[in-house]
């Protein structure tokens, strides 16, 4: 499967940070390199580098969306405005927004739902606490997450999901190929007892603190079709080399 290499910023990056993307376009001209490409910057910034990467390698998308198109929902940004300001993807169910936010998985399969309405791409998160996997429940929130999150709008759309342990997030620390394979393999399961076929072809990303030195090992996991980078997607040339290994 054609893997999928992207790039959370979170909340990071101002308009100097156009440098970034620059580089990054750049280094994906001419590339052998039979992968996706993805960059999903701050709300703030999406417009712009969506302008600037046109007809370039790298894709441009978000990392949030409402669940309805339009209305009073002050402060809020609607897939069909992602769309229409050129993003590609959206980044739904992150463990950020679930925790800081208090997002149900109910809450992201309305926001999936309203990104496939729009052409949009989900990339739907899921993921277990520390506290889950040391109680031996990863599986059971990891694929209840999943059975929640994923609306049935879905079917015979193009959709992501990305597996990312919490307790992996930012932490230095990171699953060990055994655990990545698990999960992995659960999910691909889960998918295709759900969606058929189509479950066969859904990219499933691992994001828990992939970097240019693990990046080889983690991406060669049965089942793992890409990354969703965190940290290291703010640099060109980390970024650049994790991209590298997808080949």
């Amino acid at each position: 499967m054609r893997k999928l290499i992207a790039g959370n910023w979170k909340m990071n990056g101002l308009r100097a940070s156009s440098d970034v993307i620059t580089e990054i376009v750049q280094g994906l001209e001419g590339t052998e390199i039979e992968a996706d490409c993805l960059i999903c910057p701050p709300f703030t910034l999406l417009g712009a580098f969506a302008e600037q990467t046109a007809g370039s390698g790298l894709k441009i998308g978000a990392q949030n969306c409402h669940a309805v198109a339009s209305g009073a929902h002050t402060g809020d940004v609607s897939a069909q405005m992602l769309a229409d300001i050129g993003a590609s993807h959206v980044i739904l169910g992150h463990s950020e927004r679930r925790a800081d936010h208090g997002e149900l998985s109910s809450d992201v399969a309305a926001k999936a739902s309203a990104a496939v309405d729009a052409g949009l791409v989900p990339i739907i998160c899921v993921g277990e606490s520390l506290a889950d996997r040391e109680a031996g429940l990863t599986r059971k929130v990891v694929l209840g997450q999943l059975d929640m999150s994923l609306p049935d709008a879905l079917v015979e759309k193009p959709f992501v999901i990305a597996y990312e342990p919490i307790w992996a997030i930012g932490t230095g620390l990171t699953a060990d190929a055994g655990q990545i394979a698990e999960v992995h393999h659960a999910v691909r399961e889960a998918l295709v007892k759900r969606f058929g076929e189509q479950g066969h072809n859904v990219q499933i990303l691992y994001g828990g603190s992939m970097k240019p030195a693990n990046a080889t090992e983690i991406l060669g996991v049965a089942d793992v079709d890409g990354g969703l980078i965190g940290g290291a997607s703010l640099k060109a040339a980390d970024f650049l080399a994790i991209f590298n290994s997808a080949g």
